[in-house]
């Protein structure tokens, strides 16, 4: 039996190997086709550490981004293969591929980075963090009340682009000691300027209902995913009708972790393949593409989990209701918008139908829902944001000039580790 196994690990490492090489053979050919970059153009720089699994991160930034490099050019930095292809095939804006710290070393010295923007807390972002005379700035990827956004490690970052009011009272409860007026800065939500993608459907009469969820997590008290708890029964339900559109969503994680997940996910992949032959002009969707826009814009309804889907909907305006955790260790901040949220239980799943019916013609909800988009993101006007992000942008590169004059004199750092190597990163396995 040891023998046997040995022989599949070989195989299995000898799979990688090739499959590494393909896609450094791949990479290699896509930065070619990019060109050269133009050495001191750039001015932001946005680093991202993550596999390719995680590019959805990047991928909501991409048209705020764009937009933002008309006045400041921004440079993509990804320090994994599978990521770098991707963001080179499909982000509007040019790439450095760094896997090594060497590589990260060239960039910070052909560049003239002044502003680091950060999607998320990967350990590897330290490594880019030693590099100073230049702003570390934690923009996430979106606005959520999960424990995740009121970290300690927002303290680690120069400045954070917040959403609005409740991000600052959601993270004033747990971070001692930090100067929020200074180091955290409302910016509302720019994606919501930027909705993309075309709608994959012929509109009509019918009721579109988005479900989004997130993923199962990877323990108990962030088991927000409701695959498994309300998918199945809540998919069927709105399927059954004949009047109701089902635009499926699920996160690109889900079933990761728990093989219920992936079969709940299978199920209602199925189920709405199957309501499709059967009526084809339900038009229902499993949307798994890279956009995210047209889903929050276009359904009447959106049914969703604790994530960052929350509030990317909420910034829409229009209504939603938020599955509550069939896991009671599950955290959930209260304290926020889940406080007089619409909440949709694993025993209602089945009567979603009049549910949704419901929610669009309740007066009430309206007015709450009203409330939470100013408390989350301030002016919810077309352009707001985006005008926002821009001006805190515009302060930042101003305290930069600032700063850089009061150390103009200071000698030059070196910045590699102290032994005078730079380190770097073993060739990554195939993602």
């Amino acid at each position: 039996m040891g023998i046997k196994r040995d022989i599949k690990l070989g195989l299995r490492m000898l799979r990688e190997v090739a499959n590494s090489r393909r896609a450094q053979s791949s990479l290699a050919a896509k930065l070619l086709e990019q060109g050269p970059l133009e050495p001191h153009r750039f001015r932001i720089g946005v680093y991202f550490a993550d596999p390719k699994v995680n590019i959805y991160q990047m991928r909501q930034w991409y048209k705020p981004l764009a937009e933002l490099s008309k006045t400041w050019p921004v440079l993509l930095l990804s320090r994994a293969s599978g990521s770098a292809i991707t963001l080179l095939n499909e982000a509007p804006l040019p790439v450095a591929y760094v896997r090594k710290v060497v590589d990260l070393e060239r960039i910070i010295h052909e560049q003239d980075l002044q502003i680091i923007f950060y999607v998320n807390q990967n350990a590897k972002n330290f490594q880019m963090m030693r590099y100073g005379r230049r702003w570390h700035v934690f923009i996430n990827h979106g606005e959520s009340d999960k424990m995740y956004m009121t970290t300690n490690q927002f303290k680690a970052y120069d400045y954070a682009l917040i959403a609005g009011d409740a991000a600052r009272s959601r993270l004033d409860k747990v971070l001692w000691d930090y100067d929020f007026d200074k180091r955290a800065i409302p910016i509302g939500r720019p994606q919501a300027d930027h909705y993309s993608g075309e709608v994959p459907y012929v509109p009509d009469e019918r009721t579109v209902v988005l479900y989004a969820p997130t993923w199962e997590g990877d323990r108990a008290a962030a088991a927000y995913g409701s695959i498994a708890s309300h998918g199945v029964p809540l998919v069927q339900a709105l399927l059954a009708t004949g009047r109701h559109r089902v635009i499926y969503r699920p996160h690109p994680r889900s079933g990761v972790v728990d093989d219920a997940y992936g079969a709940a996910n299978a199920e209602i992949v199925r189920l709405l393949a199957a309501a499709n032959a059967s009526d084809p002009r339900a038009q229902h969707v499993h949307d798994t593409g890279g956009e995210l826009g047209w889903q929050l814009s276009a359904a009447d309804v959106a049914i969703v989990d604790i994530s960052a889907m929350v509030y990317d909907r909420l910034a829409s305006g229009k209504p939603l209701m938020i599955t509550r955790p069939a896991n009671p260790a599950a955290e959930i901040d209260t304290s926020g918008y889940l406080s007089a949220c619409e909440w949709l239980t694993v025993d209602e799943a089945g009567s979603i139908v009049d549910l949704v019916d419901g929610l669009a013609h309740d007066d009430d909800a309206r007015a709450r829902l009203d409330f939470w988009v100013e408390r989350y993101f301030g002016d919810p006007t077309p352009g707001a944001a985006t005008r926002r992000f821009h001006e805190a942008v515009s302060h930042l590169m101003d305290e930069w000039d600032r700063f850089a004059a009061i150390h103009a004199a200071d000698p030059e750092i070196d910045d590699h580790d102290a032994d005078g190597e730079a380190e770097e990163e073993h060739l990554p396995a195939p993602e």
